[in-house]
């Protein structure tokens, strides 16, 4: 096996896990600015930021922080029940603004880098996430022009199948959501918070789509339950 070329860009941000855990999530973003910059926030102490890899739109495979680490990436949020997601992850940033393609160079070394993390701790594809999922209501990279099924197609990520369209009900959009790992508190979603999580949702499952909750989105939500986890 060939080992996959990187380029040592030690970041200071960076500690210990915590409770000895591990990663068993990836966590994809886009930084919104270019690569050196990108390189120059992440690699200095007052930002208090980092990630263990930065990926540039020719390429190239920046790493920042050694994944045994707690690179600093991810902030507050939740996923499958799980909390201090820097302290189960490995965080990978993308050089883009948000607002333009991903570059096929850029996604066919993701999905090298992708394939190399995976194997060495074992991660599930439903842990391989964007930096929306895991905080809806706070954060929607890597957006909408990142190409998730190009992931699924490697079987690195999870794709709708088997679609049942559905009468529209946001109760059980939302149930579904938080049954295949979105976390937002049921009792307490706001119509913000609702309208945040369906925008999140539509990035990745149905990036073209704009309007009111559908039949489709209704149809794909459920399609996604049969990854459903147990929080007990």
């Amino acid at each position: 096996m060939i080992e996959l070329k990187k380029n040592w860009c030690p970041s200071p941000n960076y500690g210990s896990r915590r409770n000895n855990l591990q990663p068993e999530l990836i966590v994809i973003h886009y930084t919104a600015m270019g690569t050196q910059e990108s390189l120059e926030r992440l690699c200095t102490p007052e930002f208090e930021v980092s990630s263990h890899y930065l990926i540039s739109e020719q390429g190239k495979i920046y790493q920042l922080v050694d994944e045994v680490h707690r690179a600093w990436h991810a902030g507050s949020g939740n996923w499958r029940g799980l909390s201090d997601i820097n302290s189960r992850s490995i965080g990978i940033e993308l050089t883009n603004l948000g607002n333009t393609p991903y570059s096929l160079t850029q996604m066919a070394s993701l999905i090298e880098l992708m394939k190399e993390i995976i194997r060495k701790w074992g991660i599930a594809k439903e842990n391989v996430i964007g930096h929306s999922d895991m905080a809806p209501t706070r954060k929607k990279d890597p957006g909408k022009k990142f190409d998730w099924r190009l992931l699924a197609l490697e079987d690195l990520a999870v794709w709708p199948t088997e679609i049942d369209y559905s009468p529209v009900n946001w109760d059980l959009f939302t149930t579904s959501l938080c049954n295949f790992g979105y976390s937002i508190p049921l009792e307490t979603l706001s119509v913000k918070n609702r309208l945040d999580l369906l925008k999140v949702f539509r990035n990745r499952f149905r990036p073209h789509h704009v309007g009111e909750l559908d039949s489709i989105d209704m149809g794909i939500a459920k399609s996604l339950e049969k990854y459903s986890y147990s929080s007990d």
